[in-house]
């Protein structure tokens, strides 16, 4: 139940033992906005002013403790020469003056909340003098020590602590990126010339010298075979250190769903051999999950997911993954009025890592399905396979085939179709999260030439592709922008008719074009009737502001069209605009956006509203 109450409201506070209420004031004198906000954001009698410390003895050591947390405060705006004065009750802390704070606090703790007064003068402003990086032993400058410019510190800089700290940690970064594993600062000599106004920094560094990764072994593995692991570690001994291999080892093992927790080890000592011994530590995942999914759009419809799956099936991890999901559409095609709007679909997704080698990996899904659009209502049978090699990071491609045997109805009637495709695939992307990336590239290209069983032989080739950008424009990644274009075409075929409707290119819609109804951009015949295109053309534009750790606006721009002819028509270009609500939950964000047309309104609802888990793109 506390659970519960702590999900939806405040629990109420215990009450605290001997409760000493206070009163706060802090004047920070001779100072800008900046440092007056350090100052009060660094004080604990501020933060904990709603919660009374426990006794007058308590009172008088969150006081003092102010001192120190503020001083903190001071150097990291880079003043130190600052005074701080702090009176508790009327008497002013000093170094040896605790007894006569405690028992000015119990005289007067009776008449209401204690006065505290905090004084803050932080002085003049202190530059950075002299910097330099010196061997621990030999208290000697190194010779092939890291720049100031790439340590982001210089002389003449305003003297902030966090600097100073961060310097500390790209000397070390950079001596481990060079094969010293066991580089470390031994100590930092900090002196502040209060008549210069500047600060001295020495670093004292214990490099120690250049090692090679050892033997590797793997630990913490339950049910995934050890050898899984050991084929993917791209830590090879004899090969020089760097913390690069193990940050490569660590991303390549985590995209596995068996695999949890990677944590990489490196040996206290070197082994017999000079060389460094890394322990690769696995958690698992629990091999078996289920779970739901929804999301809803006005112009879209509503579709609902349940499913269940495996993470690791023979000890490869090898994934098994049932879905059933069940729609309803928003509208039905116009030349079908009295189409049942329900569709459904069943899937069987298998996934067999390192089917070839291991960077190469099989997947496979087979799926039952209805599926009820604007455009056309389509009953099928698909089985798609595909291998994916994985050439670095970045980097991946994949061949398969693609085979599905359907009845299709739309405004050319009832048809049936057996279609067989070999899609190739590159993907490229340099994003830093999947649900909510703020760095990066994606880029995506397909081309599938397919033909049809039966009398009907060859058919178009289909080749499209997407490219999105995304980049933040704060190291915290409150503020995002974020870009997408996309197009594609049927190549090889003159007649809109020579494709399957299924196969066409629609525009409109939560998935394209937010703002206008589902599949309502696209080429209709002299009826009115959606009937597709052979190209299609999609752009977005948006900005991601968080307002909070948890919350977040999106305002947006959307573009597309879809054309008859086998090149997109950017004349005839709609236009969707909109703001967007996020919810940035553990699992990602859920995204809730509201849109209007801009252009081309006729026959358009006038409004769009999509709610889903992830971002638009």
């Amino acid at each position: 139940m506390d659970r519960v109450r702590s999900l939806f409201g405040q629990q109420k506070a215990e009450p605290v033992f001997d409760a000493v209420p206070y009163e706060v004031k802090i004047d920070v004198v001779n100072a800008d906005r900046s440092v007056r906000r350090a100052v009060t954001n660094a004080s604990t009698l501020q933060s904990l002013r709603r919660t009374p410390p426990s006794g007058a003895a308590g009172l008088w050591r969150r006081a003092s403790s102010d001192i120190d947390l503020i001083t903190a405060a001071l150097y990291g705006e880079g003043y130190y020469g600052g005074t701080i004065t702090i009176r508790v009750a009327g008497v002013t802390l000093g170094a040896s003056n605790s007894v006569q704070v405690i028992d000015a606090i119990e005289a007067t703790r009776n008449a209401g909340p204690i006065p505290v007064e905090v004084t803050v003068d932080p002085g003049p402003l202190f530059h950075f003098g002299s910097i330099e990086i010196l061997d621990a032993d030999k208290h000697r400058p190194i010779a092939d020590a890291p720049t100031l410019r790439a340590l982001g510190i210089q002389p003449g800089e305003v003297a902030r602590s966090a600097a100073i700290l961060s310097a500390e940690s790209r000397i070390t970064e950079f001596y481990r990126d060079r094969g010293y594993a066991f580089a470390t600062i031994v100590d930092k000599e900090i002196t502040a010339d209060h008549a210069a106004k500047t600060v001295d920094v020495d670093y004292l560094v214990s490099t120690g010298r250049p090692v090679q990764f050892g033997m590797v072994t793997v630990s913490g593995t339950e049910k995934l075979k050890k050898s899984f692991v050991e084929e993917r570690v791209r830590i090879q001994p004899g090969q020089l250190f760097t913390p690069k291999e193990i940050a490569d080892t660590r991303k390549a093992l985590l995209k596995y769903e068996a695999i949890g927790g990677v944590r990489i080890v490196e040996g206290q000592t070197l082994d017999a051999e000079g060389r460094l011994p890394i322990d690769v530590d696995i958690t698992e995942r629990k091999p078996r999950y289920v779970g739901f999914g929804a999301k809803y759009g006005t112009t879209d419809g509503a579709v609902g997911n349940v499913y269940w799956g495996h993470r690791n099936l023979f000890g490869g991890a090898e994934t098994l993954r049932l879905d059933g999901q069940v729609s309803y559409a928003a509208e039905v095609p116009s030349s079908v009025p009295d189409a049942d709007p329900f569709g459904y679909k069943f899937m069987v997704s298998f996934g067999k890592p390192g089917i070839l080698t291991p960077k190469d990996d099989l997947s496979m899904q087979a799926a039952v399905l209805r599926e009820v659009t604007n455009a056309y209502i389509r009953e099928a049978v698909t089985f798609n396979a595909n291998v994916k090699r994985t050439f670095n990071d970045q980097l991946s491609g994949s061949i398969g085939v693609d085979l599905e045997t359907s009845r299709v109805q739309d405004s050319s009637g009832t048809n049936d179709y057996n279609i067989f495709g070999i899609p190739i695939e590159a993907n490229y992307d340099t994003t830093d999260n999947v649900l909510d990336p703020t760095r990066g590239i994606r880029a995506t290209g397909t081309f599938e030439p397919f033909v049809y069983l039966g009398d009907a032989g060859a058919g178009p080739m289909m080749v499209k592709g997407q490219l999105s950008a995304y980049h933040a424009l704060d190291a915290d990644n409150r503020y995002v922008l974020a870009g997408r274009v996309g197009a594609g075409s049927m190549m090889g075929v003159d007649n809109l008719y020579d494709v399957p409707p299924q196969r066409r290119f629609y525009v409109g819609g939560g998935g394209t074009l937010r703002g206008f109804d589902y599949q309502s951009q696209s080429p209709k015949n002299a009826q009115g009737d959606i009937i597709g295109g052979l190209s299609y053309f999609i752009a977005s534009a948006e900005a991601r502001i968080k307002i909070t750790d948890t919350i977040g606006v999106v305002p947006f721009l959307d573009a597309g069209t879809a054309s008859a002819g086998t090149a997109p028509d950017l004349n005839d270009l709609s236009y969707g605009a909109g703001v967007g609500l996020r919810y940035y939950s553990p699992v990602g964000p859920l995204r809730l956006d509201v849109a209007v047309p801009l252009n081309n309104k006729e026959d358009q609802r006038g409004y769009g509203v999509y709610l889903s888990l992830g971002q638009a793109f």
